[in-house]
């Protein structure tokens, strides 16, 4: 999913100077951006499908369930499992915040 004209990816060692590594950092931070973009239209389905369900916004288990598997994904990758998880605890309440004002829980 590459969202710009900036070159494929290359392993971070291939980068032979700053410039081409900033490129790939760039082209990084925009599949990102696209990728979140994406879960928030799953988020936005969410929507729907929890207000005809009559379900409401915030799901502890499936919070911790969320948290637990990205936590265990960065492990398996080498990266910190504390920000990881600090991020994704981020991202899930904007993701209940937005569910919620919809759902009229707010």
């Amino acid at each position: 999913m590459t969202t710009s004209k900036l070159p494929q990816a290359r392993p971070p060692q291939e980068c032979a100077d700053m410039g081409a590594l900033r490129a790939q950092i760039d082209r990084l931070d925009g599949d990102l951006i696209a990728m979140l973009a994406l879960r928030a239209g799953y988020i936005d389905r969410a929507i729907a499908l929890k207000s005809d369900n009559g379900w409401p916004a915030r799901i502890p288990d499936r919070v911790e369930e969320v948290v637990a598997n990205a936590r265990a994904a960065a492990e398996t990758k080498g990266l910190d499992p504390d920000l990881v998880e600090d991020l994704w605890r981020r991202l899930v309440e904007w993701s209940i915040a937005r569910e919620a004002q919809v759902i009229r829980e707010v």
